[in-house]
C-alpha cells in the first residue's frame, strides 16, 4: 500500500493522537495503530461503512455507521483482543435496511468511482471515498488528494435521483512537505 493510501485509511478512520492537547504517550500511540489496524483488517469492511475510534486512558470508543450488524459486533470483538485495552465502548451505529438505501448506495458509488479523475480511489484495497446512506441522505466521509476532487466526489453524489441531500464531510489531505 502506498504512503498516500495509508494516510487515507488513516485518516477515515478518525484516529485521535492527541491526548488532553499533548501528544500521546508511546503506549497510547501504539494502541491506536493497532485499533485502526484491526478495524481496516475487519473482512466485511467497505466502501459503504465508516468507522471511527478514540482511544483515551487505554478506553477504546467506537463511532460511526455501518450496514450489518455483524460489522458492529466484530469490530468490539477484534478491539477487546488488543493487548492494553481496558474497555470497549461500542457506539456504531447499524444503518437501517433499505432497499432504497441500496440501490442510492450503488449509485452513488457508480457515479464516483466511474468518473476518470476519481477512479484512481477505487484501487484501494478500501476506497477511501466513504458512502453512508441513511433514508435516502448521502453523506461522503474520507480523505482525497485534492479540493477539486472533494467538490467533484459531491457534485457527482448530488447528481444521483432519489438522493434527498448530501453532507461532503471528505478531508483533503495535506500537502506533503
Amino acid at each position: 500500500m502506498n504512503r498516500r493510501a495509508v494516510l487515507a485509511v488513516a485518516l477515515s478512520l478518525g484516529v485521535s493522537s492527541m491526548v488532553h492537547g499533548q501528544t500521546a504517550p508511546r503506549s497510547q500511540q501504539r494502541l491506536e495503530r493497532e485499533v485502526r489496524h484491526e478495524l481496516v483488517m475487519l473482512p466485511y469492511y467497505g466502501v459503504f461503512d465508516n468507522l471511527m475510534f478514540r482511544v483515551e486512558n487505554y478506553r477504546v470508543t467506537l463511532m460511526g455507521e455501518v450496514t450489518r450488524p455483524t460489522l458492529k459486533s466484530d469490530a468490539e470483538a477484534v478491539i477487546k483482543q488488543i493487548e492494553g485495552v481496558e474497555s470497549v465502548d461500542n457506539q456504531i451505529e447499524v444503518l437501517p435496511l433499505s432497499p432504497n438505501d441500496d440501490r442510492i448506495r450503488l449509485a452513488v458509488y457508480r457515479a464516483i468511482y466511474r468518473q476518470a479523475s476519481l477512479s484512481r480511489y477505487a484501487l484501494q484495497a478500501v476506497p477511501p471515498i466513504h458512502i453512508i446512506v441513511k433514508n435516502g441522505n448521502v453523506r461522503l466521509e474520507g480523505v482525497v488528494a485534492t479540493e477539486a476532487d472533494k467538490n467533484l466526489a459531491g457534485m457527482r453524489a448530488k447528481g444521483v435521483s432519489g438522493v434527498f441531500s448530501v453532507n461532503n464531510d471528505l478531508r483533503v489531505e495535506k500537502p506533503q512537505s
